[in-house]
This record gives structure tokens, C-alpha cells and sequence, in this order.
């Protein structure tokens, strides 16, 4: 006899520095309570990450996806970190009917997992015994496309799937100063503040954080806010609210806040 799987959570991770992955911190910890707490385990994880922002939409096909350390200046033993979960290549053709008309791509061999999915799935699923497949993040799109792919990939959490999106809310390494420690800058706390007002309320009005007077200084660059709206459009789309949790910054300038849909 078969079972209808659990609705999965729509989830977006303030993921900060690679270093995470081995770190036990106020976030990380977090991260874990999250895996714990999820209604069953999903049978994938289809995860959408800042640091896979390209000129086009597509999923990964690969039956073994390969770790990606895309950074430099860590210590060896990042450098070294293997997140060794199985590929979903089943996913893609799920994805590209939940989206259609929208085009998706498959990528077979070029990407794998980067740092903003597996620094996280290193404490969600810390034996890497669920599938993953990555989804790209669009720089050719505008904030409203990536808010409605996010509305369509929601019918996926019926099916079992985890849709993890990682990213940042404020994210400018420009204004990092390690002196702030966890404390995060004035313009860093407006932004942040809005958003978290916003995204536990009205998710459907997620692009309009783009107009806030702060928006120049805490997302300079949309790769690491983008996400965020996937996660944003699977609330909207399904008549959800977002709680958010893991709050805090990194020297003062990078949002650790991260986002579920409530429960």
C-alpha cells in the first residue's frame, strides 16, 4: 500500500560563509533542528543556490554531483569537504512540467553541488542520504520571473520534494567589517527588519523589498536575494506565511536570517 508523502516546507537558508559547513554555531545548529523537525524525510531535495547564477534556467541531471568548492582562502579541510548525496535526475523532468511553459535546461556534467547548498545540507542531512538536484538561478531575469517560478515549483512539496533555497537577504562583502563580529550594520537591521515584517505577512509583496531605500546597500548584487524569492512565491502560491528563524549577521554586513513557510 502507498502512502501520500507529507507536504514539505517551503525554505529559504541565510547561508553566510563556506566555513558553516563545519562549524557547531547559533546558525548551524538551526539548520540541524530544521532536518529534525521536518514532517518526513523528502524523497529529494531540489535546491536553489546564489552561487549557481547564470544566463539561463536548468537543473542538474547528474547521478553523482560533484562537491564544488567555489572560494579560496579556507582552511584545507573545506577545501577537502565531500558532500557525497546521490544525484535526482528524475527531477528535471518534474520540474519542467510543474514550470511549464517555461524552458528548463539540463545540465549533465558542468555543475554539481556548490557551497550555498552543501555548507547547508552538511547539517540538514549531515549523513547525505537524501537526493539533491540544484536549479540555477536566472541573471538574465527579472525579480518577478524567479517570484513565479517559485509560485509553480511549490506542487513539487506535495510530492515529497524539499525545495531549499540559499541565499542572503543582506549580502554585501563590500561593507564586510570583521570588527562587528554578529552585530550587523544600521542600513543592514532596516533592511533585514522590513523584510522579516513583510515576508511573516504579505510574501506575495516579496519583489517590492527591491524598492526599499536600503535595497542599494543590503543587495548590491541580486545573486544572493534572489533565491529568497522562490521561497517568497512558494508561500504566496499555496495561501502561506513564512516564519523566519536563525536571525543574526555576519560582520555586519551578511543577514543570517532564514525563512520556513508556517506551520
Amino acid at each position: 500500500m502507498t502512502t501520500t508523502p507529507s507536504r514539505q516546507p517551503a525554505v529559504f537558508i541565510g547561508h553566510g560563509v563556506p566555513l558553516n559547513a563545519l562549524e557547531d554555531n547559533q546558525w548551524t545548529r538551526q539548520w540541524a533542528a530544521l532536518g529534525a523537525a521536518l514532517p518526513e524525510r523528502p524523497r529529494a531535495v531540489l535546491a536553489v543556490s546564489a552561487h549557481w547564477y547564470i544566463g539561463a534556467t536548468a537543473v542538474t541531471t547528474m547521478a553523482h554531483p560533484r562537491t564544488i568548492h567555489d572560494f579560496y582562502g579556507f582552511p584545507r579541510e573545506l577545501n577537502e569537504f565531500d558532500y557525497p548525496a546521490a544525484g535526482a535526475p528524475e527531477l528535471a523532468s518534474e520540474v519542467a512540467e510543474v514550470v511549464r511553459p517555461t524552458w528548463i535546461g539540463e545540465d549533465r556534467d558542468s555543475w554539481g553541488l556548490d557551497h550555498g547548498t552543501w555548507s547547508v545540507l552538511a547539517h540538514v542531512f549531515p549523513d547525505a542520504d537524501v537526493p539533491v538536484a540544484q536549479l540555477s538561478v536566472d541573471a538574465s531575469k527579472p525579480a518577478d520571473y524567479h517570484f513565479d517560478l517559485g509560485t509553480r515549483l511549490s506542487a513539487l512539496r506535495d510530492s515529497g520534494v524539499l525545495i531549499l533555497a540559499s541565499g542572503n537577504v543582506v549580502h554585501n562583502l563590500a561593507a564586510v567589517d570583521p570588527s562587528l563580529g554578529d552585530s550587523g550594520t544600521d542600513w543592514a537591521h532596516r533592511f533585514d527588519d522590513h523584510a522579516r515584517a513583510l515576508l511573516t505577512d504579505r510574501p506575495e509583496d516579496a519583489v517590492s523589498l527591491l524598492d526599499h531605500p536600503d535595497a542599494g546597500l543590503a543587495v548590491p548584487s541580486a545573486d544572493h536575494f534572489l533565491p529568497l524569492l522562490y521561497t517568497a512565491g512558494m508561500a504566496a502560491g499555496s495561501g502561506e506565511k513564512l516564519d523566519a528563524f536563525s536571525e543574526g549577521y555576519a560582520w555586519g554586513s551578511v543577514s543570517m536570517t532564514s525563512y520556513r513557510s508556517a506551520a
